[in-house]
């Protein structure tokens, strides 16, 4: 692992770094701690980079940020995937190169940071993960969705699918499960999930829009 943070107690990051297949203890309470931290210091770099920025553009750049695949690729900056401890099942179906575990491994490390320093060290350590990542963030006053289906339309293109894929969780808590599809210029697939669809189908948009943001491959 290649956090630039030494742990006082060591097995706080074990705990951040197993998941739920392998039983009791994991990392699921972790995650949750995590994920509020995370969510408030990112606001708080965004709150700072960005001064005349309404609540709307500050919540969508956290989006950007924050979303499960954008996790991940921290996650494997951090190389966390060969820490994971998960089980048969997990470790069968390649359960540590997931996205999804990924992500809630870092949220989880994130949390266990927390608990071994205080809210400081934490603050500290996901300031140097996100600092680029803030700097080089475009902000633009529309919407994901806006401005991908402007994109697609600018070129003729079909416009974007947007489609429920189910929903968890109680209903003061439900969580929704979106995907997001174009077929030109090339078939795109993004999948995000939110506390409402039209969160998720943001989330979604944005990471559409950042896949179209690399360069296309040619026909």
């Amino acid at each position: 692992m290649k956090l630039d943070y030494r742990f006082r107690d060591p097995a706080l990051a074990e705990l951040a770094l197993t998941h739920r297949s392998v039983g009791r203890p994991n990392n699921e309470r972790l995650e949750f701690l995590g994920d509020a931290l995370l969510g408030a210091i990112v606001a708080e770099m965004l709150y700072e980079a960005h001064p005349r920025a309404s609540e709307g553009e500050l919540s969508r750049l956290r989006a950007q940020l924050v979303n499960g695949q954008a996790l991940a690729v921290i996650a494997r900056e951090l190389e966390l995937g060969e820490g994971l401890k998960l089980g048969p099942g997990e470790l069968k179906s390649g359960g540590f190169r997931r996205d999804s575990i990924l992500a809630d491994a870092f949220e989880a490390l994130v949390a266990s940071v927390y608990l071994d320093g205080g809210f400081e060290a934490c603050r500290g350590t996901v300031r140097e993960l996100f600092a680029r990542r803030v700097a080089d963030l475009p902000r633009s006053s529309k919407d994901a969705k806006t401005r991908l289906q402007e994109w697609l339309q600018a070129r003729g293109l079909p416009l974007p699918v947007y489609e429920l894929a189910g929903s968890r969780g109680e209903d003061h808590a439900k969580v929704f499960e979106v995907t997001c599809s174009i077929v030109e210029p090339v078939p795109l697939r993004a999948d995000a999930s939110g506390p409402s669809r039209r969160a998720a189908e943001q989330d979604a948009a944005e990471i559409v829009l950042g896949q179209l943001a690399e360069p296309l491959p040619s026909a």
